[in-house]
């Protein structure tokens, strides 16, 4: 290899090398300008003297600008491939927190459980009663469980937006302790009240009309057992950095927001497919991990 084509080969690393740190950073977007940027400091960087003796920077510049502008799809694959390296990266970092924190997530006795207890894919969701997305997904949550015989279901009471969301938790976590009240019937119809905000007042009068006894859980709402359970949820959601309701856990992968039904239904389907929510396409490689 001549010195120049070394050269050539050197500083396009140079450049490879600068667009991953630039990737690198949480909420990098890439432009124009950053990559014009990117190739100017690229090409300022000094040289090894075995690879560039004999070799006028002038020339070198200008042969290294006409070769990038030669394919400016180059830079393009270039960012696409730190892109998507990037997201493999931070896919398996995430597994691999699902699974330091499998038990926190699965076995809590906390757990909420509906639909088939021994089925071969769990959906997890943590909720607010006071939450708008959650209240809308509540129909997709119906329409999985009466669709999928073989689907569990875990809620996980996560009460973060209104001291009034922490009261109707409370409740919650004794509903569903207590084997008289149908806890799903509890959940669908605390979530259809329209009323302004949900709170302890809503949800024992809710409770009661299933069959509790409202003063016996006025006097325990605030025992020991729903400020665990609750607590549990919270520590959760710090080791997890979860800042938002609905969040879902599914698989090796944890969803932020109300993603819809059918995205669900796709992501249960390539974890019974693949063993992943995402299955690799044929001829590309399967998700990291």
């Amino acid at each position: 290899m001549s010195r120049l084509s070394f050269a050539l080969v050197l500083a396009v690393g140079l450049l490879a090398g600068a667009l991953g740190s630039f990737l690198l950073r949480p909420t990098a977007t890439l432009t124009d300008a950053d990559i014009r940027g990117l190739v100017s400091d690229a090409l300022k960087q000094d040289k090894p003297a075995s690879a560039t003796a004999e070799i006028d920077s002038g020339k070198l510049n200008k042969l290294i600008e006409d070769y990038l502008l030669s394919d400016p799809t180059i830079l393009q694959r270039m960012n696409d491939k730190l892109a998507g390296d990037k997201k493999v990266a931070e896919r398996k970092a995430m597994k691999d927190q699902l699974a330091a924190h499998a038990s926190e997530i699965y076995q809590s006795a906390d757990n909420i459980v509906l639909g088939n207890p021994k089925g071969d894919v769990t959906l997890v969701e943590m909720f607010d009663y006071n939450c708008t997305y959650c209240r809308q997904a509540l129909p997709d949550m119906a329409q999985l469980l009466a669709d999928d015989p073989n689907l569990k279901v875990i809620l996980k009471q996560f009460p973060i937006l209104t001291p009034g969301s922490v009261d109707a938790a409370r409740v919650g976590v004794l509903v569903s302790e207590n084997p008289k009240i149908d806890y799903w019937q509890f959940h669908q119809k605390l979530f259809s009240l329209r009323a302004g905000e949900v709170g302890a007042d809503q949800a024992l009068q809710v409770a009661e009309q299933l069959g509790g006894n409202r003063v016996e859980m006025m006097l325990d709402m605030n025992g020991k057992a729903p400020t665990a359970a609750i607590q549990q949820s919270y520590d959760l959601a710090k080791a997890l950095n979860i800042g938002g309701t609905p969040t879902y856990f599914l698989g090796d992968e944890m969803i932020p927001g109300a993603i819809g039904i059918d995205q669900l239904r796709q992501k249960i389907a390539n974890l019974r497919a693949c063993g992943s929510t995402i299955c690799a396409a044929p001829g590309t490689p399967a998700p990291a991990g």
